[in-house]
């Protein structure tokens, strides 16, 4: 019994050398298949099963090995006044997020206008559209956030998250058009080789941290921190449908077009209602608190009439 038990701790525990080398092996072999169209070779057959017990062997010594890792990482990052503040200021870590997405957009809407005058394609045009109108939303954000703070003017924050929900409202018209181009022109994302694994990792991580983010935001009751997190879930969501597209074009040889098509409408469809949804109901909520405040200011200055 204790010869199993010793042979089972030498292949789920080996040497860490042993681990790097199977994880640098896996990577290589696997570039190698997907470079040269081998996906159907014995060849990746073996090198599949070999990069499964790899990633295994990996996952396991990375959940021993990233929890103190990440203690002594957090002590560091907690000791820096800096740090400090991202990790324990909601505000000021919403401040930060705001910025760095407000720069990503940019780029992107950069990258995009530049692709269409280089190919004179109107997919980038719509890509680069849908790019400005997030960058114009989170400028507002970043804006409002810069010159008034987040969570000291609750009436100001519900102004300002009513104008964003009604443009990201009409950022579905974009959404519309790209879906309409991908299913009637054939357009699309591509990501050549491992590239489309990476993108697929990111855009899942990317949507579950922004639901998250939208879930654990809540509480702070600031209509800028909810509005910008709603404004990121709806860009993750998008990311979803282009990653989608990518899959089709990489690996949709065996399905047929009709059946890529109905996925592409239920999934550009689903998006579409989501954002409708989220922006409704910022929208309703905003005007709401709104007329409440309106109301109450109302209220006590009729009652200051009277006294007086």
């Amino acid at each position: 019994m204790n010869k199993f038990r010793q042979l089972g701790r030498r292949v789920l525990f080996p040497h860490i050398l042993i681990i790097v080398s199977f994880a640098i092996i896996s990577a290589a072999g696997l570039v190698y298949i997907f470079l040269n169209h081998l996906e159907a070779s014995w060849m990746a057959y073996v090198l599949y099963g070999f990069s499964a017990y790899s990633l295994i062997i990996l996952v396991i010594f990375l959940s021993m090995v990233l929890p103190k890792q990440y203690k002594f990482i957090r002590k560091k990052i907690m000791d820096n006044p800096w740090g400090n503040r991202y990790l324990t200021d909601a505000a000021f870590r919403t401040h930060v997020s705001l910025y760095l997405s407000l720069g990503i957009n940019v780029l992107y809407a950069g990258l995009n206008i530049f692709s269409y005058f280089m190919n004179q394609s109107k997919w980038f045009l719509v890509l680069t559209i849908y790019y400005i109108i997030l960058s114009v939303m989170r400028f507002l954000l970043v804006r409002y956030a810069q010159f008034h703070g987040i969570g000291k003017d609750h009436l100001g924050e519900l102004k300002r998250a009513r104008l964003c929900s009604i443009i990201l409202l009409n950022l579905n018209f974009v959404l519309s058009g790209s879906v309409l181009m991908i299913l009637y022109q054939n357009k699309g994302y591509e990501y050549p080789g491992i590239l489309i694994y990476a993108m697929a990792a990111y855009t899942f991580y990317t949507t579950i941290f922004a639901i998250i983010n939208l879930v654990k935001y809540r509480k702070y009751k600031s209509p800028v921190m909810t509005a910008s997190k709603i404004i990121s879930l709806s860009s993750a969501l998008v990311s979803m449908l282009s990653l989608e597209t990518a899959m089709f074009s990489q690996f949709g040889q065996g399905m047929s077009q009709e059946g890529q098509r109905l996925m592409i409408e239920l999934t550009g469809a689903g998006i579409s209602v989501a954002v409708i949804g989220m922006s409704a109901y910022m929208i309703i909520r905003t005007s709401q608190e709104l007329e409440h405040i309106c109301k109450e200011k109302e209220t006590k200055k009729e009652k200051l009439t009277k006294t007086s």
